[in-house]
């Protein structure tokens, strides 16, 4: 069995797709599936009840869809990590529930080891976005927006703020400076207020519209 366990969470409102991302998520040694909604609605309910580490979002759910979901998530705070799981490919779909809040989002014919892996990805901390994706949240920005803010960073949390552009999570920062996760995460706490920004997702995008990404 592993040592971590990342309990997840299905909402799609068809009953084929959650049982099929059941059944092979339970052949993982490192996946716990501790429940299942069908809706937006019972999506947040569920996520608060059960506390999940990641949970699988459809978009397109009648009643309650999942960028409303996403929305209340963020309302209510809570730490659950939402990868979008859809059957649609079109940026005005897909680009409001990254500025939402969801950590990234694959498609229903994913690969299922290719599904595990971005769970565990976006559980880690990373960002799962697709280069063209990106591009068209950067572009809805407003040109300079925040730009003075990044001024307020000190070094080293335009460091951190570079790493987490790359897509590393807050071990992997901590291992690169050398530093604690607990220090790590203050530093990532202090770049989302000095930047008015929600989340990494949005952090990532600001640190490359504003030049601050890593060069590796």
């Amino acid at each position: 069995m592993a040592d971590t366990i990342i309990r997840v969470l299905l909402v799609d409102d068809h009953q084929v797709v959650r049982r099929g991302l059941r059944t092979f998520l339970e052949i993982q040694d490192d996946i716990e599936v501790v429940g299942e909604a069908s809706d937006g609605a019972e999506g947040v309910a569920r996520t608060e009840e059960l506390r999940p580490d990641v949970v699988l979002m459809d978009i397109k759910m009648p009643g309650t869809d999942g960028i409303e979901a996403l929305r209340r998530l963020r309302e209510l705070a809570n730490p659950a990590k939402v990868l979008i799981v859809t059957s649609f490919t079109e940026q005005r779909t897909v680009v409001p529930a990254l500025r939402a809040g969801a950590s990234g989002y694959v498609y229903k014919d994913v690969d299922p080891d290719a599904l595990a892996g971005a769970i565990r990805s976006v559980h880690a901390g990373h960002v799962l976005l697709q280069p063209e994706v990106a591009g068209a949240l950067l572009a809805q920005d407003e040109p300079g927006s925040g730009t003075g803010r990044g001024s307020t960073l000190t070094e080293r949390e335009r460091e951190v703020l570079g790493l987490i552009a790359d897509g590393r999570s807050n071990r992997e920062i901590a291992r690169a400076l050398v530093l604690s996760e607990k220090t790590v995460k203050t530093h990532v706490s202090n770049i989302l207020m000095k930047l008015d920004l929600s989340d990494r997702t949005q952090a990532a995008l600001w640190a490359v519209r504003h030049g601050a990404a890593g060069q590796d």
